[in-house]
């Protein structure tokens, strides 16, 4: 169940030290009214949790660190990746075309924790306001698709996106669990997987 209301995200030097609460309440109230929330909507809310969840259990070196390969990667820099197609989308709303490679690739958001959880609230908080209405709009889609040549201008809707943004944060945060379980992070069971996999599995434990 989902609620219009995001996170309190007060200042960055009170966010770990509130994790626990944040995250219970935030859930409460996740809980309270789903009627109010479209599912889609409630659905890139429950995504965003999980990040947000995870990153309150970091401290920046961990949030920073490379991992070896075949990863040459860190937590931090999926976790941007996966907020900045969510950040194109909102900026795009307003002129009804969202562009995919104007990211800003902002180094604090993959560097320190507080940062990247302020830009989740900021998510949030811009999303609890769509409607039914938000996600029918038309938009155009700007993206590149082949290594050479322009970009790629596609006919899409608002809703559409959300669930390209849903789904692109869960198949990276697929590589952020792998790279957890290098650095010794915890995480849980359903972060990474896909609901149409957590269902899957579900059947097979019934059967």
């Amino acid at each position: 169940m989902h609620t219009n209301e995001a996170p309190d995200c007060a200042t960055p030097g009170k966010l770990r030290d509130q994790s626990e609460t944040r995250i219970g309440a935030t859930s409460a109230r996740v809980s309270a009214t789903k009627t109010n929330t479209p599912e889609l909507v409630g659905a890139a809310q429950d995504v965003l949790l999980q990040g947000l969840s995870l990153l309150f259990q970091l401290h920046d070196r961990q949030f920073a660190w490379i991992a070896r390969e075949p990863f040459h990667a860190s937590i931090g820099g999926h976790f941007r990746h996966v907020l900045e197609h969510f950040h194109c989308l909102i900026e795009g709303l307003p002129a009804g075309q969202v562009n995919y490679d104007a990211r800003r690739r902002n180094p604090r958001i993959e560097n320190e924790v507080s940062f990247a959880s302020i830009a989740t609230c900021d998510i949030l908080r811009a999303i609890k306001r769509w409607s039914p209405e938000t996600l029918d709009r038309n938009c155009k889609t700007v993206t590149s698709v082949a290594y050479s040549g322009r970009p790629t201008l596609l006919d899409s809707n608002v809703g559409r996106e959300l669930a390209y943004c849903v789904a692109h944060a869960i198949h990276h945060y697929a590589i952020i669990r792998l790279i957890c379980t290098e650095a010794g992070v915890e995480v849980p069971r359903e972060f990474g997987y896909a609901p149409s996999t957590l269902k899957h599995q579900s059947s097979l434990a019934v059967d």
